[in-house]
């Protein structure tokens, strides 16, 4: 079984947007023409989100803050910022470990092999069920171990037949509450299309309620992708008000039996590029 490592976290949601003592964990938010990211850190994990908008993708950077070596990984990294993704993680003086996928996107071409050509030690994971190239394939119940922390695997395939949730460890050394990184499985108040790439919303609504609604309620949700300008939600909030999964199976696939989605601009460059972890093939 793989290991990799956590956080904690305090408060999330302020009472007061203005201020914070410093016990308490803040979020910053911070916006130009290219990206946005928003920040927390504790005593042991640093977080940043950041923000990718051609494609509308989250990409987040996870690190143990308190190991000497500062191990970090990115989750969904984009091709687009990786050289902003990389100047962050210079300046912030982590060590890059990992850069996992949450699934083969149509949507935009990971950042895995761009990242790995620029940092040769760094491993890339995506699910043993992609059918992707990668350094390391994991697997339902893996642990991703960087310094003291770790985030646990879940296969959550509906998406598409590789889609995985990485979820922050539980324990009393772990961060809490702790934290879903659910890809385009499950979104803020909606869910990702099951038309293509092996998709299946009957297997989709199987994940969800199976493996992302049993996690507590406090845990804090955050997709891959957002359109509609939220970065996070929680497990409570979309179990009450997601529109969609908050429905009985049957209604639920009928609702995404006739969404009627546009054929996805990206998909033919995207898929073929991301299931060789990114890389291009460059002709002339």
């Amino acid at each position: 079984m793989l290991k990799f490592q956590f956080i904690k976290f305090s408060s999330f949601f302020p009472s007061k947007p203005s201020f914070f003592p410093l016990s308490i964990s803040t979020t910053i938010k911070l916006k130009s023409q290219m990206a946005s990211y928003s920040s927390y850190s504790s005593s042991k994990l640093l977080f940043r989100q950041l923000f990718e908008k051609e494609s509308s993708t989250y990409t987040y950077l996870l690190a143990d803050a308190s190991h000497a070596e500062k191990p970090a990984l990115l989750i969904d990294p984009v091709d687009r910022t990786v050289d902003r993704d990389l100047s962050l993680i210079q300046e912030l003086g982590l060590k890059l470990v990992y850069a996992l996928n949450t699934h083969v996107h149509a949507d935009h071409v990971t950042g895995t092999g761009l990242i790995k050509s620029k940092v040769p030690d760094v491993k890339s994971v995506i699910s043993k069920a992609s059918g992707a190239t990668a350094d390391i394939y994991v697997e339902q119940g893996d642990k991703i171990r960087f310094g003291n922390l770790y985030i646990e695997v879940r296969a959550t395939p509906g998406h598409t037949l590789g889609c995985l949730t990485y979820v922050t460890g539980d324990g009393p050394d772990q961060p809490q509450p702790r934290m879903a990184f659910t890809g385009d499985t499950l979104l803020i108040r909606g869910c990702g299309r099951t038309d293509f790439q092996g998709g299946s919303s009957e297997n989709l609504y199987k994940s969800v309620h199976s493996q992302i609604f049993t996690l507590p309620k406090d845990t804090l949700l955050y997709p891959a992708h957002d359109y509609k300008g939220f970065s996070v939600s929680t497990i409570g909030e979309e179990i009450q008000y997601n529109p969609r999964l908050t429905k009985d199976e049957e209604t639920f696939k009928n609702i995404m039996g006739n969404l009627n989605l546009s054929y996805p601009k990206m998909i033919d460059v995207a898929v073929p590029a991301n299931m060789v972890c990114g890389i291009q093939s460059k002709t002339g």
